[in-house]
């Protein structure tokens, strides 16, 4: 088989095409869940412990060392929100797996008895 032929076979597979979609989409959230946290979470957090920008938290070292740890708080908590939004989806996922798993259980039940 050429590679031409093999590359056409494996690109045309199901399990390709979807997690194609799926970096694709993943993504788009992920553009979602940077809105979120930088436009609507941190502000009023910021607010809150005294009117802080969190990515203006840096501690200079010197001249040429800064370590911005507001900036890794920030992206932490982008992370948090996102592994969690996964972990939602990964559960219904497999809430809806394990209901046609009983189903189909269910149906060569009734065969086998039938």
């Amino acid at each position: 088989m050429g590679m031409m032929s093999e590359f056409k076979e494996f690109a045309t597979k199901g399990s390709v095409i979807d997690l194609a979609v799926g970096v694709v989409i993943g993504g788009a959230f992920q553009k979602i869940v940077d809105s979120a946290v930088n436009d609507i979470i941190m502000p009023p957090l910021g607010y809150a412990i005294g009117g802080v920008d969190f990515k203006d938290l840096v501690l200079h070292l010197n001249d040429k060392i800064n370590i911005r740890y507001g900036n890794f708080i920030q992206v932490s908590l982008q992370f948090i929100i996102m592994a969690f939004a996964i972990f939602l989806m990964v559960k219904v996922i497999n809430r809806f797996r394990r209901k046609e798993e009983k189903e189909e259980e269910a149906k060569e039940e009734a065969k086998a008895s039938a």
